[in-house]
């Protein structure tokens, strides 16, 4: 009889690429993972490891095997959800991401909402971009994630999700007071070519959003500055260091000194939650999803 434990094991390694990925993903020790390894290649009777430099790889029997542990650890997933879903009851653990202005400004009620109405569910939450809030979603490290696209560059999802809409979130362009367009009622992008920008890590959704939607417009944009976090860019705004698109979930309170102004483009971003569609019926995920879409409405 295969060890339910061990194959969850071998699932993450296959999943993370390394042992030390693996360990970080189970909250043990890489002993621990390597041990567990050690007794399923005795239990099977083959090798599932080889070395590759530094580190291991799956062998074919390793891998065919991981692909069993994941069909069967999805299985497993399944049949809790089906079992929570005949409870009925809102209960166990919940592990969620957002990116970090929903972080911010759904997060609060949301989850105070889960606590105050479902004493018997343990909610854990971070803050991770999109991109890694779904890639832990599809792992299994993860129970849902708040993530996003924009109007014109939708984020591709993986097969096996499901999602829900959240909000849908204006954006403005955030300007020094001083700027010679602050008392404008809207702006056209174009007008902005020459100014610098002031835009999230390169690389990052966000930001590989913001130079396609520039380039379509004939801009060249003028990178000054980088910074993850909304209020930091609105604080680079409010020094005179550039202009910065601000959606309007978690910009408030808007630092002195620092205008918006509406995009005659009227730029909107989309607030939607994703889950594995194998745990679709447990009550805990559709408390979560219904809680999130509270505070959406309530933040107006």
């Amino acid at each position: 009889m295969l060890n339910l434990e061990r194959l969850r094991t071998l699932d993450a390694l296959a999943r993370h690429g390394s042992v030390s990925g693996a360990a970080e993903a189970l909250h043990v020790t890489t002993s621990a993972v390597s041990q567990q390894l050690g007794k399923l290649e005795r239990e099977v009777s083959q090798q599932l490891l080889a070395k590759n430099g530094r580190g291991v790889r799956l062998t074919d029997a390793g891998r065919l095997l991981a692909q069993h542990a994941a069909r069967i650890l999805s299985q497993i997933e399944l049949a809790q959800s089906d079992l929570e879903a005949h409870r009925g009851q809102v209960v166990g653990e919940l592990r969620l991401s957002a990116f970090p202005t929903a972080a911010r400004g759904l997060f609060p009620l949301a989850l105070s909402a889960l606590r105050a109405e479902h004493p018997g569910l343990r909610v854990r939450s971070r803050e991770l971009e999109p991109e890694r809030g779904i890639a832990g979603v599809t792992r299994g490290d993860l129970d849902l994630a708040v993530v996003l696209d924009w109007y014109n560059k939708p984020m591709p999802l993986p097969d096996g999700l499901v999602k829900a809409s959240v909000l849908d979130d204006p954006a403005d362009v955030a300007l020094p007071s001083g700027h010679p367009l602050a008392g404008r009622d809207e702006v056209d992008l174009g007008e902005l070519a020459e100014d610098e920008w002031i835009t999230w890590g390169e690389g990052e959704f966000c930001h590989e959003w913001l130079m396609l939607t520039l380039r379509s417009r004939g801009i060249e944009p003028i990178v000054g500055h980088r910074a993850a976090e909304t209020h930091t860019q609105l604080g680079l705004v409010q020094a005179g260091l550039g202009v910065c698109i601000a959606p309007l979930l978690g910009r408030h309170p808007m630092p002195d000194g620092v205008v918006t102004v509406p995009l005659k483009q009227r730029v909107r971003r989309h607030v939607y939650v994703v889950w594995r569609a194998d745990a679709d019926r447990r009550p805990s995920i559709r408390a979560a999803v219904g809680a999130l879409q509270d505070a959406a409405r309530k933040l107006g």
